[in-house]
């Protein structure tokens, strides 16, 4: 189909990262914008989500959209046996966009083949997740003030945790980043981003601890254990609570080092770290609104 989407967070350019985040700023400083007067949104989520759904809904609504969808599948003919191609198909004549969360990887892109009007991914499995993409990247220019010389440290489930994943192949778009991947063995960064990462001269180092080493880093992102990417109960109860982040941790880190997540949190983050000025992921959340308002807008050619 002859429609923008937003499926990988390689589908957008370096200029059009850099245009949803001057977008996203244009937002923040004026929420309530009425671009999507007249339009209808569907938001698909066939698993569970709190701040995806919410953000998004809030965006359209800030928009002056019109919303339609399901926030449970089981509400949904799926629960009646319908594919997704029918699905889709038959969503995409009610409206304007569709925003979409699956549990298969793959869905998104499927998704986006079949419909008439522009998909967003909100997350297809273990994949890829563009937009929390996004907003960490407005996260990380609103508090280093730059996109280039990040020393980015991506800790806990880097295996299935597809907010690293996207978040990693943005981050190659700009000069000089260095990855620190601080995950046990059973969850490391796949070989593939590492492989990639070699092939392009890119510097990354692998650790299973990062108490001596954190002092270095621009950002630490920190991501949960993924109970529900677990076929083996067993597996998970071996590394759910393998790090957690500490207030005491922090006390030689750089200044204006922040704390990123893309949330929620089980323990990896211990709440003595909240009160912290250097903890960002409650306000990283609220820039996802400002975020999925810019990229909604630019998918539609609104601004």
């Amino acid at each position: 189909m002859n429609t923008k989407s937003l499926i990988s967070i390689t589908d957008f350019t370096k200029e059009e990262y850099l245009k949803i985040m001057r977008l996203a700023e244009d937002f923040e400083a004026n929420p309530n914008q009425k671009l999507l007067q007249g339009k209808v949104i569907a938001t698909l989520f066939f698993e569970p989500s709190t701040r995806t759904r919410l953000s998004f809904e809030t965006a359209i609504n800030r928009l002056g959209g019109k919303i339609i969808g399901f926030s449970d599948s089981s509400s949904s003919s799926v629960s009646k046996g319908e594919t997704l191609h029918d699905t889709i198909k038959m969503v995409s004549n009610y409206a304007d966009m569709i925003i979409m969360r699956h549990p298969l990887e793959g869905s998104a892109r499927y998704a986006s083949e079949v419909s008439s009007v522009p998909v967003i991914n909100a997350g297809d499995g273990a994949n890829q997740h563009p937009s929390q993409t996004l907003l960490d990247m407005y996260s990380i220019i609103k508090t280093q003030g730059r996109l280039d010389n990040i020393n980015l440290f991506l800790v806990g489930d880097l295996k299935y945790g597809r907010t690293v994943h996207s978040l990693l192949m943005a981050m190659l778009q700009f000069e000089n980043p260095i990855f620190n991947f601080i995950a046990p063995p059973e969850l490391a960064m796949p070989n593939e981003y590492k492989i990639y990462l070699t092939s392009q001269g890119i510097r990354y180092f692998e650790h299973t601890e990062f108490t001596d080493i954190i002092n270095a880093a621009d950002i630490i992102y920190m991501t949960r254990v993924q109970k529900e990417r677990f076929i083996d109960p067993v597996e998970y109860e071996k590394v759910k609570n393998v790090y957690i982040l500490r207030n005491e941790m922090l006390k030689n880190t750089k200044e204006n080092m922040r704390i990123l997540h893309p949330l929620p949190r089980i323990n990896e983050i211990h709440t003595d770290v909240d009160n912290n000025p250097k903890a960002y992921y409650f306000t990283q959340a609220k820039n996802g609104v400002y975020t999925r308002m810019a990229i909604i807008a630019h998918l539609l050619n609104l601004k």
